[in-house]
């Protein structure tokens, strides 16, 4: 008969004849960073256990003996007099090992008809599914500022830009929805990867399922898992759900980088330290996704040890993004706005030239014409050092006989954003219209 590993030895340690040593220990070792996964590896032990119990591989008091260690180790845990021991590799081995000390033969039969492999893959699903409820409801408290601060900006005019030149004007409100637009499409994106992440992996075992008579669908309906994994080498050895949301946090990383703000410490200095920290940890979420792609491409099936580095690229896309959440969520309901230096920006570089080209096209020109005398028009103003608006009527029908004194109604910034009410212009009047909607889009689907 074989003698049992000694404490504090690997589980596979009885396979070879010499010792491992201290790094290979160090190198293989997951603690350190899989231990934030305690709560859902408890909770998903449990549920293991009731349904070993239920269909009657367990007895009533290995039952009420685990369920009784696992509370005292979710105790422990929580207050940090927990040992976690670099020996036992990573946290399940730290758990099932104390779990033994505390209640003894009990502990041992907790690990029937299951393998650390779908064990982790239960985890890491669990606890993702927790991560991507708590990144919703960030963005929506996101996008709540963003509401606020364009309902108080629906008619503040700005510089729209395209080529990071001034194009036309827009309000302010309107330039605040299209972020509002963006982070609506991450958050349906993470409702939809959510769907995926919630599936049950658990009664896979290593690879090949098992032959105990387990209940698959009653740990899942404990759980809260939508769906039961339909193959076993898949449900332990594919990470695409983990993949998934990374891409759907570099995508949301993508748009908060693109916010600005000023300096509070420097009034002479416009320096977005916050937004521009957020733009630079954007790479980071990008590379975290490149990671987990590389580490899958061509992995033979099933498990593989490959998979323990899925963990450390998926805890820094949700910590970076959860943080960048809550940091914009603070940020945005404290931007003022200087109205009068953006009206101003907004008259740079005759902002308002194509409602000059469309004033021509609804007095019957055709476009091609109008477009022609417009840019007739802005040469002339250029060499004057002049505005469109402050040309003189008869300087104007210089270039086309149809323009009247009513011209000058759509060449303020005003009248420019005032004229585009058809649904997604920054017409003042739609801007409300498009906060409404937003408004009831929300108390229509709650959080998470």
């Amino acid at each position: 008969m074989a003698a049992k590993p000694k404490p504090g030895k690997k589980l596979w340690s009885g396979r070879f004849a010499e010792p491992v040593s201290e790094l290979v220990k160090r190198y293989t070792a997951s603690v350190h960073f899989d231990r934030r996964l305690a709560p859902h590896d408890i909770r998903a032990s449990l549920a293991h256990a009731r349904m070993l119990r239920a269909v009657g591989i367990l007895k009533p008091a290995d039952l009420k003996a685990i369920e009784r260690g696992l509370s005292r180790i979710s105790r422990e845990i929580e207050t940090g007099r927990f040992r976690w021991s670099l020996a036992a590799e990573d946290i399940h081995v730290n758990i099932e090992r104390r779990l033994i000390a505390l209640v003894g033969e009990a502990g041992k039969r907790l690990h029937t008809a299951r393998s650390r492999n779908d064990q982790v893959a239960t985890d890491l699903r669990l606890w993702l599914r927790e991560a991507i409820d708590e990144i919703k409801g960030l963005l929506r408290k996101v996008q709540r500022a963003l509401l606020d601060q364009a309902e108080r900006h629906t008619a503040t005019v700005m510089p729209g830009f395209t080529h990071l030149q001034v194009a036309q004007p827009v309000t302010f409100g309107h330039h605040l929805l299209a972020y509002f637009e963006m982070l609506e499409r991450d958050r349906s994106r993470l409702a939809d990867c959510r769907r995926r992440v919630n599936c049950l992996p658990l009664g896979a075992a290593a690879l090949a399922g098992t032959s105990f008579p387990i209940d698959r669908r009653k740990v899942a309906r404990e759980l809260g898992f939508e769906t039961v994994s339909e193959n076993s080498l898949d449900a332990v050895s594919d990470r695409d759900f983990a993949i998934e949301f990374c891409a759907c946090a570099a995508l949301a990383m993508v748009h908060l980088s693109r916010f600005c703000t000023g300096s509070s410490i420097m009034p002479q200095k416009k320096n977005p330290d916050v937004p521009e920290l957020a733009r630079g940890k954007t790479g980071r979420v990008a590379g975290d996704l490149v990671a987990l792609l590389t580490l899958m491409k061509g992995q033979a099936l099933a498990y593989n040890k490959d998979n323990q580095e899925d963990k450390e690229p998926l805890f820094d896309a949700v910590d970076t993004l959860r943080d960048t959440l809550a940091v914009f969520a603070e940020l945005i309901p404290g931007i003022q706005v200087n109205a009068a230096a953006m009206r101003n920006a907004a008259k740079e570089g005759f902002a308002t030239a194509t409602d000059f080209a469309d004033y021509l096209v609804r007095k019957g020109l055709a476009f091609r014409d109008a477009h022609e005398a417009v840019a007739r028009a802005v040469r002339f103003a250029e060499k004057s050092g002049l505005g469109l608006e402050q040309l003189p009527l008869a300087e104007m029908r210089r270039f086309s006989s149809k323009v009247e004194k009513d011209v000058y109604r759509v060449l303020t910034p005003e009248g420019s954003v005032g004229s585009r009410t058809h649904i997604g212009g920054t017409a003042p009047v739609r801007v409300r219209a498009a906060i409404n909607r937003a408004r009831k889009s929300i108390k229509a689907d709650p959080v998470p």
